[in-house]
């Protein structure tokens, strides 16, 4: 990642581009079973707001996002969350979702969470390496989970196992 990037808490100041950013991400297909991005107080109402985080430069443009949402509001799964990361498409290849998946590793971590999970397609293998790299592994493939553009489509469950959390 360049030096001119930082990773800062992801607030409504942020909303029209990160709601953009995910919206690039549907557009290519690959990203989510969502077909249009939610509007900022979908996103916001739907999202933890302590373990949200965008990368910036240096003019403030939002080059990259991520954020959590509950698995389940049972006590039992207090402790794990899903995650989602989008890099606008002009800035990928530069570091940010695995900055971006740092930021968001170090506040779970702190906040007593101990397992982040994603489901990825399985053709989003720029999505897989760099969680991979970040320390997540492959659980498992879910098999025609969903529809998405009248076809099912396959996710890839992934998961990060705190070290530190127990």
């Amino acid at each position: 990642m360049t030096a001119s990037v930082s990773v800062v808490p992801l607030t409504a100041a942020h909303a029209d581009e990160v709601v953009a950013i995910y919206q690039a991400g549907i557009d290519e297909g690959n990203a989510t079973f969502e077909t249009t991005s939610p509007t900022w107080e979908q996103f916001d109402t739907a999202k933890m707001s302590e373990h949200r985080f965008a990368a910036v430069d240096e003019t403030g443009r939002v080059l990259g996002w991520v954020a959590v949402s509950q698995v389940s509001d049972r006590c039992a799964y207090a402790g794990v969350v899903e995650h989602s990361v989008y890099v606008h498409p002009d800035a990928r290849g530069r570091g940010i979702a695995s900055a971006l998946l740092k930021a968001l590793i170090a506040s779970t971590e702190a906040a007593g969470i101990w397992t982040i999970q994603s489901g990825i397609f399985p053709e989003n293998i720029a999505s897989l390496a760099v969680h991979e790299r970040a320390g997540f592994r492959i659980i498992g493939t879910r098999e025609r989970v969903g529809r998405h553009h009248g076809r099912w489509r396959d996710t890839v469950l992934v998961e990060r196992r705190s070290c530190t959390v127990v």
